[in-house]
């Protein structure tokens, strides 16, 4: 398990460092708002959209070697996109490394669940927080490298994660030992609640329109309000480390009270505290947008464990599903957003973000409760269900 998360830190690393390398790309090439746009959408189209191919691939084949071969490309396509010398290449590069991002993820969700046990909402916590401090520390250090040597610290940034690729692929033949605890004959045909999976993928895309537009968007907004872009980087650094922390709350508390109630409570604090962050600022605003950083963030683990829980035979393509393609949605609908704040303001587009995830909760509490082996074994489907699980 400290292999798994370690192994998500590495690659969510390199994911981090693509959004610290675009305003340096930017003036290296002279870049309007358009192009440099297509830099992000080329990272979040190949790590998110794609993931449920390779989802697929790992449930019908099996492919452990693309825990460590995923975290090896996202490297190098980082990496060399950082020193590259065109524009084109550039988009590459970072298209690449994004495939790399979308290889690691199922495979290593799957395995963390095996290695989970009977403690899975803890177990997926545990190899979340790797891939969000990950994120985290890759946007951090990747930006401040560049600053002190120019965009060969970019490259310089993925020294680490490649180290990390080798040292996966040593524990590769440890990690296929592991085994799913539940009994294979617990599941049936018609275990996968395909209807179930939608709801919760819907909840997932609604609530990470709000997580990609602060992502683009804070720092500029504290710097409109007259702060520096210093300021808002690290207010952004504190939101991505609060998500870490709130990873690790989140998985015990969702042992204990369930899943569903779990990601009932955060998506329902969601749009309060965006609205807090953006209207009432100050000290009250940083700490709001830090529970948003925990509510969402947090909640990744309980996602993903719920999606395994709607398509047990399909667990790979499960976690492809509500790691990539639901945030791979969300991620384009931010996009949208940015051309709002062009249109209008940005003050309207944060705000239309932060009532985006209501909806989402709307959606949540429809979300049916995962099958107990006795339901599987006998095939059977309830109709509803309260909110527990």
């Amino acid at each position: 398990m400290g292999a798994l998360s370690g192994g998500h830190l590495a690659v969510d690393f390199a994911s981090g460092s693509v959004p610290a390398l675009i305003p340096f790309m930017t003036d290296r090439f002279q870049l309007g708002y358009a192009l440099s746009a297509m830099l992000l959408l080329a990272a979040t189209a190949s790590s998110s959209l794609v993931q449920p191919l390779f989802g697929l691939w790992s449930d019908r084949r099996g492919a452990l070697w693309l825990i460590p071969g995923g975290v090896l490309l996202a490297a190098i396509g980082v990496g060399g996109a950082a020193v590259s010398p065109a524009y084109p290449l550039v988009l590459l590069l970072v298209f690449a490394g994004g495939l790399g991002i979308a290889a690691f993820h199922p495979e290593g969700a799957k395995f963390a669940a095996y290695a989970s046990g009977r403690r899975r909402a803890s177990g997926m916590a545990y190899f979340n927080s790797g891939g969000n401090a990950g994120y985290a520390l890759g946007a951090f250090a990747t930006g401040q490298l560049v600053v002190w040597l120019g965009l060969v610290g970019g490259l310089v940034a993925m020294v680490p994660v490649v180290v990390a690729s080798f040292g996966l692929a040593r524990v590769v033949p440890h990690l296929s030992e592991l085994r799913p605890e539940t009994d294979e004959t617990a599941y049936q045909r018609g275990d996968d609640r395909r209807r179930a999976m939608a709801l919760l993928g819907l909840v997932i895309a609604l609530r990470s329109v709000s997580w990609f537009t602060l992502l683009a968007f804070v720092p500029l907004w504290i710097v409109s309000l007259g702060h520096s872009k210093a300021d808002g980087n690290r207010l952004l650094f504190v939101m991505l480390l609060a998500g870490a922390v709130g990873t690790l709350l989140l998985g015990p508390l969702a042992d204990r009270i369930g899943l569903r109630p779990t990601l009932a409570i955060t998506q329902a604090l969601v749009t309060p505290m965006i609205l807090v962050f953006v209207y009432v600022g100050g000290l009250p605003g940083a700490v709001a947008l830090m529970l948003v950083g925990v509510c969402i963030v947090g909640s990744f683990g309980v996602t993903m464990v719920l999606s395994q829980l709607y398509l047990p035979r399909h667990v790979g393509m499960a976690s492809g599903l509500s790691i990539g393609l639901a945030m791979g949605i969300g991620g384009v609908a931010a996009v949208v957003l940015g051309a709002v704040a062009d249109a209008i303001d940005l003050k309207t587009a944060l705000t239309i973000s932060a009532l985006v995830p209501a909806l989402g909760l709307i959606v949540c509490l429809r979300l049916p409760a995962p099958a107990t082996p006795a339901q599987r074994s006998t095939r059977s489907q309830p109709a509803a269900a309260p909110l527990a699980d």
